[in-house]
């Protein structure tokens, strides 16, 4: 069977084509931010597309939460549609007349965060901090492949991507062993993927693995960015506080599960066998390929597929005590690291705690960030077709 096309030009190699179609918030020039989806380089304002139905002043409010409220059910209607619109001439002039070119629009925080969870999922993230921290000891803690660990983040600091980072400040250890205040001199990175909670569930009412799909909508790009001397001082025993709560970068564009089909795997094999609760009858790994950049060079490929607890399972398990779920909470995976030095997503483990500095094809070398520094990541995934899709990017460079 022949690839969906769409009738708009889709360049090239586009992270964008119609078998992706993210939502996003946009303002195009001189006008209010309402909802889009990205198809090629340009977008779609569906606020307009639904003009004068309950579905169209739901997109038209500058973020998705209502339309995520709506549940699955709409979320497909409105993936058809679009889809049959962008493909078939039927209305092709009312979809033209409301498309507008990427380059002219600002896009803005895609949904309001409602509450935000940090997970730790990947194995080979936490087996190199373990091995940095605990050399003489066991890399993973004893509950590590029990449980998806995690800790509970601040959603008022979750900015969109292109926000500059302003080099945040603590308390850390000083050279002689006391603690001093001022700004941290070891800002890292973490290249993260999150996931985007649509339709809410009761309190006292745990979600199971199976009904992931029933309030997750979409996926999004994260660096959590890390103050890691501030956070080394301050975590024991509660832990991550202001070396993690000054800024969670997000990629602009959702990605919508469904279009996320064609990338779900297993996650690797899990040893000791789950818990009931967490066990799933149906894979919710999937396989992304990230990439970061730092000021414009490589520095590292992240395989998501290697993640060792799925979305589905940190869910699972974030809600299993009855807390609640509403719409627009945003929970990420925690660093995603591959099993090669080349795939580690943060700079801790890429320096090896900076005791192996980074250089870049300048001839700098970092540790860690340093001011002006800009870092960027994408990530792309396979799709129907065939074709491979993408998320964006996330970027943030750094103030003083």
């Amino acid at each position: 069977m022949s690839a969906a096309r769409s009738w708009v030009p889709v360049p090239d190699g586009s992270p964008f084509p119609v078998q992706n179609l993210p939502y996003g918030v946009f303002s195009p020039p001189g006008g209010a931010p309402r909802v889009g989806v990205a198809i090629g380089d340009r977008v779609l304002d569906i606020s307009a597309v639904w003009a004068g139905t309950p579905l169209g002043a739901d997109l038209a409010t500058g973020s998705l939460n209502r339309f995520l409220r709506r549940g699955r059910g709409e979320w497909a209607y409105v993936r058809r549609r679009l889809t049959d619109l962008l493909t078939g001439d039927g209305q092709r002039r009312l979809v033209e007349t409301n498309l507008h070119p990427l380059e002219r629009v600002t896009l803005h925080l895609p949904f309001e965060v409602a509450d935000y969870v940090d997970f730790y999922a990947s194995e080979a993230h936490a087996t190199n901090l373990g091995r940095i921290f605990r050399p003489d000891g066991e890399a993973l803690l004893p509950n590590w492949r029990r449980l998806p660990v995690g800790y509970h983040g601040r959603a008022g600091t979750v900015v969109v991507s292109g926000t500059p980072v302003r080099r945040p400040s603590g308390q850390r250890l000083g050279p002689g062993g006391e603690p001093v205040f001022g700004p941290t001199g070891r800002l890292d990175i973490e290249a993260e993927v999150g996931f985007v909670v649509g339709a809410p569930s009761q309190l006292g009412e745990p979600v199971p693995t199976g009904a992931f799909a029933d309030h997750v909508f979409g996926v999004v790009l994260v660096n959590d960015w890390s103050a890691r001397d501030i956070q080394a001082w301050e975590y024991q025993p509660l832990g991550p506080f202001l070396g993690k709560s000054f800024a969670t970068s997000v990629s602009p564009w959702v990605v919508p599960l469904e279009a996320l089909e064609h990338a779900r795997v297993a996650v690797p094999p899990q040893d000791p066998a789950p818990l009931p609760y967490l066990e799933e009858k149906e894979p919710w790994g999937l396989d992304l390929g990230l990439e970061v950049r730092l000021n414009g060079a490589v520095v590292s490929r992240p395989p998501f597929r290697t993640t060792y607890w799925s979305p589905a399972q940190m869910l699972a398990h974030m809600t299993v005590n009855g807390a609640s779920l509403r719409t627009g909470d945003l929970y990420a995976s925690g660093t995603v690291s591959g099993p090669l030095p080349g795939e580690r997503g943060s700079l801790i483990e890429l320096t090896w705690n900076g005791r192996e500095p980074l250089r870049l094809p300048d001839g700098d070398e970092r540790a860690f960030l340093a001011d002006g520094d800009t870092v960027s990541m994408t990530a792309t995934a396979p799709g129907a077709d065939g074709i491979r899709i993408g998320f964006g990017e996330v970027s943030g460079t750094v103030l003083p």
